[in-house]
């Protein structure tokens, strides 16, 4: 029976593209598998057929001929790209459909992975990042500040200079994988990639670990920075320091260290974003008559404020430009005094004389409670009806 084109094979048309080749085949290969195809008698054949039109149409020098002469190109016996057998790998058999999808799929998650096949495996490794938590004042984080911080971490070896081997020597390529940090093994179809267990997919080896960290290239020790808070920082505020981290294996870059702010609660004032807060207790009396009272400010300062005459609790007023400061703007918050309106206790007999005098001569100065009670009076009289 003649042979199919090869461009109607992968479901292409003649001129298509490298990438479309590719992805034609991707497809192909992962129907046809015989794995995925029990029930279907043709699939070997067609998964055969498949690789071989890969085969050749992948390569451009190949593709070239068969766009030219077609099947012709390729006769004499040697078929898909030169082997025995009429299709790449020659002869059929289980080590055509390994090495077939084993390519499929390293082409489909090797760069998932983060390493294709060949590549070889890095002695180095990245350390790991740190996260460290620091607690602020408020007041230190109104005017920012440099402080010293003691970080428990892993550090390069002085002793190898973070190479893991002694005396700073080189480490050896692997003799299990050949440096591939990777061992290979054929099981049915498949071939199956494993991380080697000798190198531990480091693809190199320490003949004489270094004593003072192990052949690890690191060694824990305790470091001292200094840290920059900037003003403005709330809670949560993420500060990183690029490569103070956990140094690298065998010389590999060190991690990053994440600093993440957390602004201690304070005893006066309360903070949302920009803004300050802070609720001043006034006496009835002062409330009533009105006056001028002195509140502190988060700069250490003091303002003065005038209470108007009849404040009640909850009134606020503003004191602009006394907040806190935006982190690495410009802007500044506001300041914001709450009154609350303090009521007298352990009254003397004098001064519970005195009260109930003014309260039979103040019935007309509380409006608010006259208006309140009157609306009581409505709706009980409303119940009732």
């Amino acid at each position: 029976m003649a042979k199919r084109d090869y461009y109607d094979v992968l479901g292409l048309s003649k001129g298509a593209s490298a990438d479309d080749i590719k992805k034609a085949y991707r497809q192909k290969a992962k129907e046809l598998h015989p794995d995925r195809n029990s029930d279907n008698p043709n699939a070997e054949a067609q998964f055969k057929e498949a690789n071989e039109a890969h085969d050749i149409l992948k390569d451009p020098e190949k593709k070239a001929a068969y766009d030219r002469y077609g099947h012709a190109a390729f006769e004499g016996g040697m078929g898909g790209g030169g082997r025995p057998g009429g299709y790449p790998g020659g002869g059929g058999g289980q080590g055509d459909f390994a090495s077939a999808f084993s390519d499929v799929f390293d082409d489909l998650f090797g760069d998932f992975m983060g390493q294709r096949r060949g590549g070889g495996g890095q002695r180095a490794t990245r350390g790991s990042d740190l996260r460290y938590n620091l607690r602020v004042s408020l007041e230190d984080a109104y005017v920012g500040l440099q402080k010293t911080i003691t970080v428990p971490t892993s550090v390069a070896c002085d002793t190898c200079n973070g190479s893991g081997a002694e005396g700073g020597a080189e480490p050896t390529t692997c003799p299990t994988c050949s440096g591939m940090g990777k061992v290979r093994a054929q099981q049915g179809f498949f071939t199956v990639e494993r991380t080697c267990p000798t190198c531990s997919g480091a693809g190199q080896i320490v003949k004489n670990p270094c004593h003072s960290c192990g052949g690890a290239g690191r060694v824990e020790k305790e470091r001292a920075l200094s840290v920059n808070i900037p003003k403005g920082v709330e809670t949560g505020t993420r500060i990183r320091l690029g490569g103070e981290g956990e140094a690298g294996l065998r010389g590999g870059p060190s991690g990053d260290l994440y600093i993440f702010i957390e602004v201690q609660d304070h005893p006066i004032f309360q903070r949302e974003a920009e803004n300050l807060f802070c609720r001043v207790p006034v006496s009835m009396i002062s409330a009533s008559l009105g006056g001028d009272i002195e509140v502190p400010t988060i700069d250490g300062g003091r303002s003065r404020v005038k209470i108007p005459a009849g404040a009640q609790s909850g009134k606020q007023m503003r004191l602009r430009g006394k907040g806190m400061p935006g982190l690495r703007s410009a802007a500044t918050g506001d300041m914001y005094i709450e009154l609350a309106v303090e009521t007298p206790v352990n009254l003397t007999s004098k001064q519970r004389e005195l009260l109930r005098e003014f309260e039979a001569l103040s019935e007309e100065n509380n409006p608010e409670s006259s208006g309140f009670f009157r609306k009581v009076k409505s709706f009980w009289d409303g119940m009732k009806n």
